[in-house]
């Protein structure tokens, strides 16, 4: 194996390494609760992980034994699969740039406003079959009712940095001055007139706040927050990748140099 197939093989075992974190990554992204119900987004960066597995592998085996067409093609995948990774992930970075949190005073949380979000999340969630599926989903899962045994006094709840989907959808806004009894169980609204996600307050827990614009807000919060500590692997990522690509291609021609002026050596001998 010549020098330049040396170098492009031990880069694509780094490049090999960079696929499983984004593999690792995707899943850690998977499984959290607000991407279990917003289905979309639940692989694309696992699916990505696995593409660049693949590739780096056919790099990989292709510079270990000197195989000059799997290499042309690893280069050419290669170069496809940064160009989707970019896509992606200023794709990502657009969408969850704008924050529609806010600080409640006395409060530990924040809460969340959908208006404060991106368009394009915003009439994800809003989407008729979307939501539906959403608030079924959220219904489902155990994200409110694990609430009510952590917090036993309202001292405790009041001053808890819980998950921007537990603010939005386990519990009515603060502006509606309801009064607490527990994490999910409010009573005694004092205005109503203040949100119209206060009249859609329910103390049935199928039910809370998973119909209101705040539990659509929180979810859109726990997605961004999630997603900006994707992107700084996504970052990481592509540079490591450019960087690679362009060795290989580097080392590529060399290779193929190496092999001309070998086989020009041996006609003359």
């Amino acid at each position: 194996m010549g020098v330049s197939n040396r170098i492009t093989a031990a880069l694509n075992f780094i490049a090999l390494l960079c696929a499983i974190l984004i593999m690792s990554a995707g899943i850690w992204l998977a499984s959290k609760p607000d991407n279990e119900c917003i289905r979309s987004f639940r692989w694309p960066v696992f699916i990505l992980g696995v593409l660049m597995l693949f590739v780096s592998l056919a790099g990989f085996i292709g510079a270990y034994f000197n195989k000059q067409g799997l290499l042309a093609l690893y280069l050419f995948c290669m170069a496809a699969l940064i160009i989707l990774l970019l896509v992606l992930l200023i794709f990502a970075f657009t969408v969850t740039r704008p924050d529609g949190s806010y600080a409640v005073p006395g409060r530990g949380y924040t809460e969340y406003r959908l208006d404060g979000f991106s368009k394009w999340l915003r009439d994800y969630v809003r989407d008729s079959s979307n939501g539906q599926k959403i608030r079924n989903c959220l219904a489902d899962s155990d994200t409110c009712p694990k609430l009510t045994q952590q917090y036993m006094s309202a001292d405790q709840f009041f001053f808890a940095h819980i998950s921007p989907l537990q603010s939005g959808c386990c519990k009515p806004p603060t502006v509606c001055g309801y009064s607490y009894v527990n994490p999910t169980l409010w009573v005694n609204p004092v205005n109503t007139g203040a949100d119209p996600d206060c009249l859609l307050w329910n103390n049935d827990q199928n039910l809370l706040c998973y119909n209101c614009n705040s539990c659509r807000a929180g979810l859109l919060g726990n997605l961004r927050k999630e997603w900006r500590r994707v992107n700084v692997i996504l970052i990481v990522t592509v540079v490591i990748l450019i960087f690679v690509y362009l060795v290989a291609c580097s080392a590529f021609k060399n290779a193929q140099t190496e092999e001309l002026f070998r086989r020009y050596k041996q006609g003359w001998v």
